[in-house]
């Protein structure tokens, strides 16, 4: 067995980016068919320096991404957005359709069991521009000055769907944006989650933040914002970071309970077509032992959520 192990360790070379974030990885070819050995491995690389990538994996198309993804853990669909065609669990991101992600987020934070990892395919990608940045949560709660540590680990916040989430293409026709702004938000979600969780593998602590923040809990959204503010920039400052640029056939894997990311929208009209399976995560446990809450079990539809705003204004009077 140490053999084996030892055969699969000078295949794979790992090669880290930064000091604090990411890591290439080199001598595999990604497939549903995998040796357990090197899956594991892989997956330790990825606990280890949350976001890994691989170059030239133009072998996988939909559904062998699926099937390598099984490897990791369980595929989840995203909560509101239709999976890509003729595929069971593909998140389209197609710069076509005039959503951009170019926020700092973790994703689907607005429910409470939100995905353990993201795997994101590169099929198409421009020429110049339309690189992704991730961020590392971990090394950011890590180094906050002692009272920052304290506030944080009592605080905890409300993540939604219902904002306007990322960017959009310049000259985007305004029906498709509003399709795709209808599309995300045609369930609203709200959850409750401790700013700091317990990271359930590493058992290292984490700040659980992004832009589908609304508020902390007990605040306003005037004080929520400039707290946010403070941490949301330790977490983003650029010795926390890494950038990866983008060619078609990469994957990039992430840790998405340990990370942000940031799609850079500096690419115009430019095409950008990604494919991205996630993976099902567990409810956070805050640092106290408390877990996240879904505020809307279930959540509602736009038409059900303005009824509920409406019903609250006349309860008020």
């Amino acid at each position: 067995m140490a053999e084996i192990l030892e055969q699969i360790e000078h295949k794979l070379k790992i090669s880290p980016i930064t000091p604090r974030i990411g890591a290439v990885i080199e001598g595999v070819s990604l497939s549903g068919d995998l040796e357990s050995a090197i899956s594991d491995q892989i997956y330790q690389a990825l606990l280890q320096y949350k976001v890994i990538f691989f170059r030239n994996q133009t072998q996988l198309d939909d559904q062998e991404q699926e099937r390598f993804a099984t490897l990791l853990g369980e595929p989840v669909r995203h909560p509101t957005v239709p999976v890509a065609a003729e595929s069971n669990y593909i998140f389209e991101l197609d710069s076509r359709s005039g959503g951009r992600a170019d926020v700092w987020h973790t994703d689907v934070t607005f429910i409470d069991a939100y995905p353990k990892l993201s795997i994101l395919r590169a099929v198409v990608v421009p020429e110049v521009g339309g690189d992704t940045t991730w961020a590392n949560t971990e090394t950011a709660y890590e180094e906050l000055p002692s009272s920052l540590k304290d506030l944080a680990n009592q605080l905890r916040a409300i993540h939604t769907n219902d904002f306007d989430y990322g960017g959009y293409k310049p000259n985007a026709d305004q029906k498709t944006l509003q399709k795709h702004k209808e599309i995300f938000v045609s369930t609203h979600y709200e959850t409750e989650h401790s700013v700091v969780r317990i990271h359930p593998e590493t058992g290292k602590p984490s700040l659980v933040l992004g832009q589908f923040f609304k508020r902390f809990v007990g605040l306003s959204a005037r004080e929520s914002s400039r707290i946010f503010d403070i941490f949301q920039e330790r977490i983003t400052k650029p010795e926390n970071t890494v950038r990866w640029k983008w060619q078609a056939g990469d994957i990039a894997i992430w840790d998405n309970r340990a990370t942000q990311h940031l799609a850079v929208n500096d690419y115009g009209d430019a095409y950008r077509l990604m494919r991205r399976v996630t993976l099902a995560g567990d409810v956070p446990k805050g640092i106290d032992g408390q877990t996240s809450i879904t505020l809307i079990p279930e959540g509602l539809s736009t038409d059900e959520l303005q009824q509920q705003k409406v019903n609250a204004v006349l309860n008020s009077n």
